[in-house]
């Protein structure tokens, strides 16, 4: 079996249409363990962030959203896009206040990771922000419709532990922060 990513060619690229968050580009590429050239989606988008955010008080805070994808809402952790130009943990900061109302001085990444490698060329940030308070109301972008929601660190845990948590982003970040307890 061929493993050197160095093997796959691309062969040629084509644009696709401008989808609001992504846009789509078609790669034609050559496999290497037997020639044939296949047209692939990715979708190129800007990085995101997310974060754990952590109250003075100790509590850990979570937004509730629609999401368009599963027409349900969501359990998250507050994140969203970052901007052109903009360094991750600027937008970890900006999107906190923005969708929490909620800033602080105590910033840590948690690393990074793919958002989706199957297709899409982005990545998502992970940060925690401890001893956050509240300094200001939402600002919501148009699309947006988010609820503030407060658990303690044990609550959250004992729900990733069983499921409750739908988006893969916030699963991730939460087994990153959650890691040292994790482990036997």
């Amino acid at each position: 079996m061929v493993h050197p990513q160095s093997e796959w060619q691309r062969v040629r690229s084509e644009s696709g249409p401008d989808l609001k968050l992504f846009k789509a580009r078609f790669d034609w590429m050559r496999n290497p363990r037997n020639g044939l050239e296949e047209r692939m989606i990715v979708l190129e988008g800007a990085d995101s962030v997310n974060v754990v955010a952590l109250t003075a008080e100790g509590g850990m805070l979570f937004v509730r959203q629609y999401r368009f994808g599963i027409g349900n809402y969501t359990l998250e952790l507050p994140g969203g896009i970052v901007d052109k130009g903009e360094a991750p943990g600027e937008a970890a900061r900006r999107e906190l206040v923005e969708e929490t109302g909620y800033s602080g001085a105590d910033w840590m990444s948690l690393g990074k990771v793919p958002s989706n490698p199957v297709f899409m060329d982005c990545y998502i940030h992970h940060w925690v922000a401890r001893n956050v308070q509240l300094t200001q109301n939402q600002v919501l972008d148009d699309g947006e419709e988010v609820e503030i929601v407060h658990l303690e660190p044990d609550d959250a845990l004992d729900m990733l532990l069983k499921g409750e948590f739908s988006h893969p982003h916030t699963v991730n970040a939460l087994l990153l922060f959650f890691a040292d307890k994790l482990r036997p």
